[in-house]
């Protein structure tokens, strides 16, 4: 017999066995869809970059074939903090709460992995240690980087409302973006743009989305809209009773 709970069918384990296993199927053409799809990421042209960005870091004055570390590959996130900020972004935040326990992963596999972003170094260096993060983020204050991938923007764009951003000339509510950069260093030295997404193809490197969309409730934002992601805050401004529950351990 069906019963309902919080107008959500209950079941016998045998019904519910069979509706899984229907719905397993519609995960596996998900995947395979996935895969495609990344198959065809990694055979999109390249562009050589030609442009010699410095930034601002920990290790001085660095070039963008000096953040590769010694790899290949380069992840670059980039992070929403403006220089008149005082802070990072929150939703920026929650993905860079994962970055440093990646890392280490990503380096055995030939990637470098850390954010850049258009706050002055000194500005960088004292949110992230407030976060108590241990993962690279260097500055792009005295470069055109931000400017050129389409994450920062000008007063005279701002003013006109619509420019280009994630692709089309939709425009974006503030000086500053996120998105995702990837960069490739060949033998010779030579560093290549392979790839950049924004918007919503960013929310893979928000973790706690990928649990909320297997729950219940699922991300329960409605009544949020249209800014679904205003509960989002930086870690150390939860009220102390939800810090409490967390299992985040010192």
């Amino acid at each position: 017999m069906t019963t309902v709970v919080e107008n959500h069918p209950v079941v016998s384990q045998k019904e519910w066995l069979e509706t899984r296993k229907t719905f397993l199927a519609e995960e596996k053409k998900l995947t395979r869809l996935r895969d495609e799809l990344s198959r065809k990421r990694r055979e999109l042209p390249w562009v050589k970059v030609e442009k010699n960005y410095v930034f601002d870091g920990p290790d001085g004055k660095e070039t963008l074939a000096d953040l590769f570390d010694g790899r290949s590959q380069l992840v670059v996130y980039h992070f929403m903090f403006g220089p008149e900020w005082g802070e990072g972004c929150t939703r920026c935040s929650m993905g860079a709460d994962h970055f440093d326990r990646s890392v280490i992963h990503l380096a055995q596999r030939d990637v470098t992995l850390l954010a850049i972003s258009r706050a002055p170094f000194r500005e960088i260096e004292a949110f992230r240690k407030r976060m108590n993060w241990g993962f690279k983020w260097v500055s792009a204050y005295d470069s055109d980087f931000n400017y050129d991938y389409r994450v920062s923007f000008t007063p005279e764009e701002m003013a006109r409302g619509r420019f280009d951003y994630n692709y089309s000339m939709i425009g974006f509510p503030a000086e500053e973006a996120t998105g995702t950069s990837i960069f490739y260093k060949d033998s010779d030295g030579n560093v290549f743009h392979t790839y950049s997404s924004y918007a919503r193809a960013a929310e893979g490197m928000l973790v706690p989305y990928h649990f909320l969309d297997m729950v219940p409730e699922w991300r329960d934002e409605d009544e949020l809209l249209p800014d679904g992601m205003a509960w989002v805050r930086h870690h150390d401004r939860y009220s102390e009773q939800q810090q409490l529950k967390s299992c985040c351990h010192d």
